[in-house]
């Protein structure tokens, strides 16, 4: 993923919201959420190369799993291992989120640059390879997450937020509402772009809450809502990267059936 959003703990419905775009280049295979057929209980897109995912969620444990790369072409290590299999390991196992901290800790610094958001709908732990803290347990709270730090003012990451948190300001509200606000291509201004080594016309082009590009961009986006009984919607919306027609599928469960 390269931009996340999620409610937590602030709704009188659902104890998570997540709104997330996967941005990604358009020849990299991919295949789309569905149940994993050797773990049948993650629900989860998957990266045909490498075989890792960015999102996802365990039905079975409630295990849920979200991660952004961190931008830093200074310090790209070209024979790291994949970031995806984070995800993947943490959606297969059944661990607590400190106790597969703990047994993944000292390997972290093998990977390129990550953030990682796992735990459980109403226990939820970040931790990044960039990030001196170790694994924080987090907060109720709005947070957005794009290739920095975790709630680093990027515009796209302060707009999310705010069109989430009106959003959600609703007891009722639609999962168009928040793919409507994923799909929003407006390019932020000079002056309030971050500063990551890519040159100013792609600082430019990466700006936008939804990516449009000629090689690279928002390939789909999810949508996942957890209400105070468990009952869960995991929504992904899927572009064509050429018109931007899209299909979207909807998985409906409870944790733990």
């Amino acid at each position: 993923m390269c931009l996340i959003l999620f409610s937590y703990k602030t709704h009188p419905k659902y104890k998570l919201i997540v709104a997330a775009n996967r941005d990604e280049f358009y020849e990299r295979p991919t295949a789309i959420a569905n149940y994993w057929k050797n773990s049948p209980n993650v629900l989860a897109g998957r990266d045909l190369e490498a075989k890792g995912t960015w999102m996802g969620m365990n039905k079975k444990t409630g295990a849920i799993a979200m991660l952004t790369n961190y931008r830093d072409l200074s310090n790209i290590k070209p024979n790291a291992p994949s970031r995806g299999d984070l995800v993947a390991d943490f959606l297969i196992k059944n661990d607590s989120a400190e106790d597969y901290f703990q047994q993944r800790a000292y390997t972290l610094t093998n990977y390129n640059g990550f953030n990682l958001i796992i735990g459980q709908a109403d226990r939820l732990y970040y931790t990044s390879n960039e990030f001196k803290a170790g694994l924080k347990k987090l907060p109720k709270g709005t947070y957005g997450l794009s290739n920095h730090l975790l709630n680093t003012e990027w515009p796209k990451v302060k707009k999310g937020k705010l069109k989430l948190e009106a959003i959600t300001e609703e007891r009722h509200f639609e999962v168009e509402h928040l793919f409507e606000a994923l799909y929003d291509d407006e390019i932020a201004q000079d002056n309030e772009l971050p500063d990551t080594g890519v040159g100013l016309e792609r600082e430019r082009w990466l700006s936008p809450l939804f990516i449009k590009s000629p090689k690279y961009g928002t390939r789909c986006s999810t949508v996942i809502l957890v209400d105070n009984n468990n009952k869960t919607l995991f929504a992904e919306r899927t572009y064509d990267t050429t018109t931007f027609k899209y299909d979207t599928k909807y998985y409906k469960f409870k944790i733990g059936e």
